[in-house]
């Protein structure tokens, strides 16, 4: 177990994210993945709508054959991503999950309710890896605003959340900067 499941409050202050290409095995059984999915999904939902999906990822050659072929016919790629990294993308962690924003409409649920939830989504997946024992990184990138990839896996309509990388820390976790609370906390209405 790489985290403190001594409490709720502990779990939660010992995530950290690790880099997807530092992880190593083992990652999540297929079964695991699956109960760590279900208890990703129990997020805010107003509507019971269920405005996001996970895409298990189970072949790194298509993905990877996604990405370059969207990556050679697309304009809109910026110059900082290579062909390379883009190949090393697919083939990071132990497992990756696409999230993806579907919200429905039309709905009487604003958009930005639907995802706020996929986003919920996201954050929750990362506390079930954790939980489960294993180190997490939400990533989006280039990838994540293709419209060739997103069409691959939910089309027109939806949106790429983001890549959850999954696996064993190959490396120590590094905490990053936190802000304090009085950066981040306001009173209101405001004194004065």
């Amino acid at each position: 177990m790489f985290n403190d499941l001594s409490s709720p409050a502990a779990l939660i202050a010992s995530r950290r994210s690790g880099k997807p290409r530092d992880m190593v095995g083992p990652g999540p059984s297929e079964a695991e993945l699956r109960a760590i999915i279900g208890q990703a999904a129990r997020v805010p939902d107003h509507g019971k709508l269920f405005p996001w999906r996970f895409h298990i990822i189970t072949d790194r050659d298509a993905f990877e054959n996604l990405l370059t072929s969207a990556f050679r016919t697309e304009r809109n790629v910026p110059e900082k991503v290579s062909l390379q990294a883009l190949k090393d993308f697919a083939r990071q962690g132990e497992a990756i999950v696409c999230v993806t924003s579907v919200p429905v409409q039309p709905s009487a649920i604003p958009l930005w309710e639907q995802e706020l939830s996929a986003g919920a989504a996201c954050l929750n997946l990362l506390y079930a890896v954790h939980a489960a024992g294993y180190v997490g990184c939400w990533l989006t990138g280039w990838p994540s605003f293709s419209e060739t990839v997103r069409d691959a896996f939910d089309g027109p309509g939806s949106r790429i959340a983001g890549f959850i990388f999954i696996g064993s820390p190959g490396q120590p976790l590094e905490e990053r900067p936190r802000p304090t609370l009085d950066m981040v906390v306001k009173s209101w209405p405001p004194k004065g």
